[in-house]
C-alpha cells in the first residue's frame, strides 16, 4: 500500500513547483534587464561606482596665463558644474610641459587626477629626451580632444617687415641678427620655426621660455626679435602696436582674423603647425570615469560660451573619441619623430 506523505512545510508540492517554475518563465523580460544591470554594477570598481567623492585636480603643464592654461580652466569649470565637486586648475610647468605630464602619469588612475597637454609633451618629447620618466603612448588614458588652432608668426614693432617675403629678406640679410622665442624647446612654436629656417636656409637664434605667455613678453619689450605665437595672446598687443602678425600656420586662415595668409599661401608650404589640447588620465583609470568625463566634455565644447572663449585664444573647440585620440597620439607620435630627427632638434 503506498504511503501518501504531506510535503515538507519548506518544499513545495510537486504542482506548486512547476506553477512557480511557469510564472519564472513568462516573467517579464524586464526582470532579466535588472539582473543584468546588477550583474554589470557589481563588476564595476567600487571606487568607479562612487566617483567622484572628492575634488578632482586638473594638471596643466604650462605656465599660468597660456592657451593650455585658459583652455584648462574653460573646460574644469564645466565639469565641476557637471559633476557637482571642485575643480582646481594647478600649474605645473618646465622642461617642455614635461614635468606636469610626468606628474600625472605617476598619479593614481582614480579619476582625480587629469591632465590637459598637446604635443609637446606626448608627441615631441618622447624624442627629444633620453630619458623621459614617462611614456606617452603607454601611461595615459585619452578621454577627448577640445581645441586646435593655429600659429601666427609675429614679430616686434621694431621690426620692419610687413609680410613674411620681407622678413625673409632682412633675415637673410643679417645671419644670426635675429631672434626668434619659443614657449619652450621641443614645442609646438619651436617645430614650426625651425621648419621654417630648415625649409629656407634662414640663420636665426633660438631663445627659449617657460612658456608662451613669457615668450610673447620677451618679444613685446624687445628681447626678441619674433616667434609663432598664440594668435589670440598676441591680439592686445597687436592693436596697441607693440607687436606685428605676418601669417597663421594653420591648414587655412584663422576664425579670428581671417585677413591673415596663412604660411602656404604665403609661399611656405612645409609650414604647418597647429597647436592641439585634449584631456587625459593616468592609464588603468575606469572606462566608467573615463565614460563620463568624455561625456561632459564632449556636451561642454557644444556650448557657444566655449565657443566664444576658445576663439578668443585663436582656437575652436573639437572632440573626438577616446579610440580617435589614441590612434591620433600614436600617428603624432611616429610623424613628429621623424621631422625631429629631420630637423635634428635637440631639447635645451
Amino acid at each position: 500500500m503506498t504511503n501518501h506523505l504531506p510535503a515538507p512545510a519548506d518544499r513545495p508540492a510537486p504542482d506548486t513547483a512547476r506553477s512557480s517554475r511557469k510564472a519564472r518563465a513568462s516573467a517579464s523580460p524586464w526582470l532579466s534587464f535588472t539582473a543584468l544591470a546588477l550583474l554589470a554594477a557589481a563588476a564595476t570598481p567600487a571606487s568607479a561606482q562612487q566617483w567622484p567623492a572628492r575634488g578632482i585636480v586638473v594638471v596643466s603643464p604650462f605656465a599660468p596665463g597660456g592657451a593650455n592654461d585658459l583652455i584648462a580652466r574653460t573646460m574644469s569649470a564645466k565639469l565641476a558644474e557637471a559633476l557637482g565637486v571642485a575643480v582646481t586648475v594647478e600649474n605645473r610647468g618646465g622642461a617642455g610641459a614635461t614635468l606636469g605630464t610626468a606628474y600625472v602619469a605617476r598619479a593614481a588612475p582614480d579619476g582625480y587626477t587629469l591632465l590637459v597637454a598637446g604635443q609637446s609633451s606626448l608627441a615631441f618629447a618622447p624624442h627629444l629626451y633620453a630619458k623621459l620618466p614617462y611614456d606617452s603612448l603607454r601611461d595615459f588614458a585619452p578621454i577627448m580632444n577640445v581645441a586646435l588652432g593655429p600659429y601666427a608668426l609675429t614679430v616686434n614693432a621694431r621690426v620692419p617687415a610687413k609680410t613674411v617675403a620681407e622678413l625673409m629678406k632682412i633675415a637673410r640679410s643679417k645671419p644670426q641678427a635675429l631672434t626668434f622665442a619659443t614657449s619652450g624647446a621641443g614645442s609646438v612654436s619651436h617645430l614650426t620655426m625651425e621648419t621654417l629656417t630648415a625649409s629656407t636656409g634662414l640663420d636665426l637664434v633660438h631663445v627659449p621660455y617657460k612658456g608662451m605667455v613669457p615668450a610673447i613678453t620677451a618679444m613685446t619689450t624687445g628681447e626678441v626679435d619674433m616667434m609663432f605665437a598664440d594668435l589670440g595672446l598676441v591680439q592686445p598687443m597687436v592693436q596697441a602696436g607693440k607687436l606685428r602678425v605676418l601669417a597663421v600656420s594653420g591648414r587655412s586662415r584663422s576664425i579670428i582674423e581671417p585677413s591673415l595668409p596663412t604660411m602656404v599661401e604665403s609661399g611656405f608650404k612645409e609650414v604647418v603647425g597647429e597647436g592641439r589640447f585634449g584631456f587625459l588620465a593616468p592609464a588603468g583609470t575606469p572606462k566608467e570615469i573615463i565614460a563620463r568625463l568624455h561625456g561632459i566634455l564632449a556636451t561642454a565644447v557644444k556650448g557657444q560660451d566655449v565657443r566664444e572663449r576658445f576663439a578668443k585664444l585663436g582656437y575652436e573647440p573639437t572632440s573626438d573619441t577616446p579610440e580617435q585620440f589614441a590612434a591620433l597620439m600614436k600617428a603624432e607620435h611616429e610623424r613628429f619623430g621623424r621631422q625631429i630627427r629631420q630637423l635634428k632638434i635637440k631639447a635645451e
